[in-house]
């Protein structure tokens, strides 16, 4: 299922972080995306096995290799030569990786063949690359944090500023996560993103309740990458 983000969506998301800013000293900064990395290396890797296969195939059954010779180009010509029978090998391994490459076109396919590690690993990364851009030092008492989802991935991550790494840690975050990745599965990823920024708001004003000067840093608003 294509999840999308609607304009109701990203009202929502605003008020919510809006909502949250108001107890606390923090910075909200929703952002989601469809996808994190295309996962070209993967589609490769994947493609590499019907090529060893076809390799290994051909040390297994060598006459093989020959038949299939004489059946495409057989008739009275003479037995093919190790150069020509080597030229085969080499059009039906080409042959089999491009096939499957192409058929992992198909990204739900290719995502679906992703290791679930391999998808945590990228989505994070993204998820810090956007922080740095979006976040990171761009508040006066380092008190940015990101609430990031990636669609197709099903995977989100919480990023934080200097200020709030002091205070918390990666168990900090979990019924925040819990309730964004929950509504998500349920193909509600509005309310899965207000859902995170309610239980962020309330760990900030723990830990950095709104003084009298505070004012907004970064806009209230659903970033769509």
């Amino acid at each position: 299922m294509v999840m999308e983000l609607s304009d109701a969506d990203h009202d929502k998301v605003s008020k919510a972080i809006a909502a949250a800013e108001s107890t606390s000293n923090g910075e909200n900064v929703a952002v989601a995306t469809p996808i994190s990395d295309a996962y070209h290396d993967v589609a490769l890797h994947w493609a590499l096995i019907p090529l060893f296969a076809v390799l290994a195939w051909a040390a297994w059954r060598p006459t093989a290799l020959a038949w299939w010779y004489d059946f495409l180009f057989g008739g009275w010509q003479p037995d093919p030569t190790m150069s020509e029978l080597l030229t085969l090998l080499m059009f039906f391994a080409a042959l089999k990786f491009t096939i499957v490459l192409l058929i992992l076109k198909w990204m739900p396919l290719r995502l679906a063949l992703t290791p679930g590690a391999t998808k945590h690993r990228r989505v994070r990364r993204r998820a810090v690359t956007v922080f740095k851009a979006a976040a990171e030092r761009r508040t006066v008492g380092r008190t940015g944090v990101l609430i990031y989802l990636s669609m197709a991935e099903r995977r989100a991550e919480i990023v934080a500023d200097d200020a709030i790494l002091k205070v918390t840690d990666d168990h900090t975050w979990g019924e925040a996560m819990e309730a964004l990745i929950t509504n998500v599965r349920e193909g509600r990823p509005g309310d899965g993103i207000c859902a995170a920024i309610e239980r962020v708001g309330v760990v900030l004003s723990e830990h950095f309740p709104r003084s009298s000067g505070d004012i907004n840093e970064i806009p209230d608003k659903l970033i769509e990458l």
